[in-house]
C-alpha cells in the first residue's frame, strides 16, 4: 500500500548493509519514463546502501510480461545475491490490465521461489498515469531496500 507504515529494522541490524551484495535489475521499457524515473530511485538507494555500480547489472526488456524471462536468466547465472523488478501496467479499457499483471507477478514470484532467489518486485500496477508517477521514487527505493535485506537474511539464514 502506497505510503504504508512498512516497520523499522531493529538498532544494529545490519541488513541494509549492500557492500558486499550483487545485484541485477530487469526493467521493462514499456512507460518507460516512468520505469526509467523508477530505475533512477532504485540506484540510489541501492548507493546509499552502500552497493557499488559496479554490482548492479541493469537490462531491459520490453514490458511487463518479458521480466519473469530475463529474472530467469539471471538467476540461472547464480552471479547474483538478489534480483529487482521495474515496470508499470496502467489499466486500460480492456481485461489486458489484468492479465499482464497477474502473469507478470505470478511469474516474479515463481521465479524467487524455484531458485530461492529474493526478488524485489516493483511492477506497478496503477489505474492511470497520475498514480504510477505518484508512486516512482518511493516504490523503486522500496525495491532495493527489500533486495538488499532479503539477499543478506537469506545469506543469514543459510
Amino acid at each position: 500500500m502506497f505510503g504504508a507504515d512498512k516497520g523499522k529494522l531493529q538498532p544494529g541490524d545490519n541488513r541494509l548493509n549492500g557492500k558486499k551484495l550483487r545485484l541485477a535489475i530487469v526493467q521493462a521499457r514499456f512507460n518507460e519514463d516512468v520505469t526509467n524515473a523508477l530505475a533512477a530511485a532504485c540506484k540510489a538507494e541501492l548507493r546509499q546502501l552502500g552497493v557499488p555500480d559496479s554490482h548492479v547489472d541493469h537490462v531491459q526488456v520490453p514490458g511487463a510480461l518479458e521480466v519473469p524471462v530475463a529474472l530467469q536468466a539471471l538467476a540461472e547465472s547464480e552471479k547474483y545475491d538478489a534480483l529487482i523488478a521495474l515496470g508499470c501496467i496502467i489499466r486500460g479499457e480492456t481485461y489486458h490490465f489484468e492479465l499482464v499483471a497477474n502473469e507478470s507477478g505470478a511469474g516474479v514470484s515463481r521465479i524467487a521461489l524455484d531458485y530461492q532467489l529474493p526478488i524485489a518486485n516493483a511492477i506497478l500496477t496503477v489505474e492511470n498515469e497520475a498514480q504510477a508517477w505518484a508512486r516512482t521514487d518511493e516504490k523503486g527505493r522500496d525495491a532495493a531496500r527489500v533486495a538488499v535485506e532479503m539477499a543478506n537474511l537469506l545469506k543469514d539464514l543459510s
